[in-house]
This record gives C-alpha cells, sequence and structure tokens, in this order.
C-alpha cells in the first residue's frame, strides 16, 4: 500500500479513536449533555482534522528528501481518515440514549483500534499482542484520565 496513505490511515484513524473517544467520555462525564458530546464530536471531525493533518504536513516536510506530492498526499490521508473516523462516533450517539452510545463508541473505537494494531504488527513482523498491549494500554489511560477530568469538572464548577 502507498507510504502516504498509511502514515495517513495509521495517523488519523489512531488520533480519531483516542480524541474522539477522551473528548465524549470527559463531556459526558462533565455535562451528561447529549448536545454537548455532538458539538465536540463535530468539532473533533473537523478542526481537528484540520489540525492533525498540517502537523503531518510540517512533520513530514522536516524530513530529508521529503517529496511534496507524498507530503501533500499524507496530508490529505490523515485529514480525510480522521474526519471519517471522528464521525462515525456520531451514529450511536444520535441513535440511542447518551450512556449507551458511551459504551457502544468504547467498543467501536477499542475494536479498530485493535484491528489497527494486530495489522501494523504483522505487517512489521512484530508480536500482535504486544502492539495490542501497548496501543490499547494509552488509549485506555486516555480515557481513564478524560473521565476523571469530567467529573472533577462537573464536581467543581456545577
Amino acid at each position: 500500500m502507498n507510504k502516504s496513505l498509511l502514515a495517513g490511515l495509521g495517523f488519523g484513524l489512531t488520533s480519531a479513536v483516542i480524541t474522539t473517544l477522551g473528548l465524549m467520555i470527559g463531556l459526558n462525564a462533565s455535562t451528561g449533555s447529549k448536545l454537548a458530546v455532538i458539538g465536540g464530536i463535530l468539532t473533533i471531525a473537523f478542526a481537528d482534522a484540520f489540525s492533525d493533518a498540517l502537523g503531518v504536513h510540517v512533520s513530514k516536510e522536516t524530513e530529508e528528501g521529503a517529496i511534496a506530492k507524498e507530503v501533500w498526499a499524507a496530508t490529505g490521508f490523515t485529514f480525510l481518515f480522521k474526519l471519517i473516523f471522528a464521525l462515525t462516533f456520531l451514529i450511536p450517539v444520535l441513535l440511542l440514549p447518551l450512556a449507551t452510545a458511551i459504551i457502544v463508541s468504547i467498543i467501536w473505537g477499542l475494536s479498530i483500534l485493535s484491528i489497527l494494531s494486530f495489522c501494523l504488527a504483522k505487517s512489521q513482523g512484530q508480536s500482535r499482542w504486544e502492539s495490542l498491549g501497548e496501543h490499547l494500554g494509552v488509549a485506555i489511560i486516555v480515557l481513564i484520565l478524560s473521565n476523571t477530568i469530567g467529573r472533577y469538572i462537573a464536581h467543581y464548577f456545577n
């Protein structure tokens, strides 16, 4: 597969899952508002997709021997995958009660992160379980911290 496509997919998907879930869980814990969670998802999907794409763009430009076409391809793919995967989290929030949507979203996000981890480990000849443990471990820490921060915000500002 194209190197730029893989870079955009890997970064965009990972960022979409961890950032969107973290925001959803934090907003749910602090506000319990479906409207706030929907607004957060849309903000992540668009604003953060542009931000991440620019970050990848600048990062790729700093690589020695960077080719403009590859830099722009990685930028575009990062934006596209971040946008698409972040928007998938809207579906359960729009269709289900918020508490159920959060659980479904966590299962969905950790599942696609697991698939990515397994595919990445396989392609690089690494331990699939070690890769899965690393990636899910970081994601779970982010989710726990987001929930904790959201609860503190609700406690101290309500």
